[in-house]
């Protein structure tokens, strides 16, 4: 892509992000320990002081790194500047805050680097396991330095499946009978059990917005896996409605094989669709 950043500026900033993103779940996990205060946003979420001050720490050291590097948070309010960029960092300060105010360990921090709409740095961090995810573009994805790949199961019947029960559920109305995993939170730590084999495949509701899932997006696609919205397209980022149909994460050909199903339930009113 013109004026992309090489590898080796690629591996810098992984370097550099791996000890930030490292560095922000220390404070997250103060609050875990001590309380943090909370509140419902317009959108009736929850959010807490935890998330706001990381996202001001991330956004901070982010900036100091390369300040043409624009800049897209779930707690940070959205600007049009951003749509200018080449590059963007794209970051959700605590991933799952529903799990982190009920002490539940699947929360994570989530980093993208956008070039051009399509990411080519990801990082997600779970500070209560201390487990690091990283991709790089056309370089593989990582847990903790380890190589991980996604599941190659082919057939759909049988498969671990995480995300909303009606979605699940829907599966079954259209003949299709899958073991479904527990519940996870946040949207990134969902895509990334998928890249480290821990559950075939991951599928999320409408409305998911960049920050949920541009990390987990690079970090599937470097483990075998994909991340498309229902229609099969490819998401791309940066866009000036940072916001998406539902997702399937998942190697091909299981991954057709949800959403043909998926499309089918779909014909029908549902509010996942």
């Amino acid at each position: 892509m013109p004026d992309g950043l090489t590898r080796d500026q690629l591996v810098g900033f992984q370097t550099a992000v791996g000890a930030i993103i490292r560095e922000a779940g220390e404070i997250a996990l103060g609050y875990a320990r001590d309380g943090a205060k909370r509140w419902v946003k317009g959108d009736t979420s929850i959010v807490t002081e935890a998330d706001i001050r990381v996202d001001g720490f991330l956004r901070e050291r982010l900036t100091d790194l390369d300040r043409d590097i624009g800049w897209l948070s779930e707690e940070t309010v959205d600007t049009p500047d951003r749509l200018d960029r080449d590059k963007i960092w794209i970051v959700d300060p605590i991933d799952g805050t529903r799990a982190f105010v009920e002490g539940v360990p699947v929360w994570v921090i989530s980093i993208a680097l956008v070039e051009a709409g399509r990411p080519t740095l990801g990082i997600i961090y779970n500070p209560t396991r201390d487990e690091l995810f990283t991709a790089i573009a056309n370089d593989g994805a990582y847990l903790n330095g380890h190589v991980i790949r996604a599941s190659e199961r082919p057939s759909l019947t049988g498969a671990e499946i995480v995300g909303p029960r009606s979605m699940i559920e829907d599966l079954a109305n259209v003949g299709i009978q899958v073991t479904r995993a527990p519940y996870v939170y946040a949207l990134a730590y969902r895509m990334a059990n998928v890249a480290a084999h821990r559950v075939d495949a991951a599928v999320a509701s409408t409305r998911s917005k960049d920050w949920d899932i541009a990390a987990a997006d690079l970090i599937l696609h470097e483990s075998g896996g994909r991340l498309v919205e229902l229609d099969g397209s490819t998401p791309s980022y940066n866009l000036p409605a940072p916001v998406h149909q539902p997702l399937i994460g998942a190697t091909e050909p299981l991954n057709a094989s949800i959403r043909a199903a998926l499309s089918r339930a779909a014909e029908r009113p549902q509010t996942w669709a």
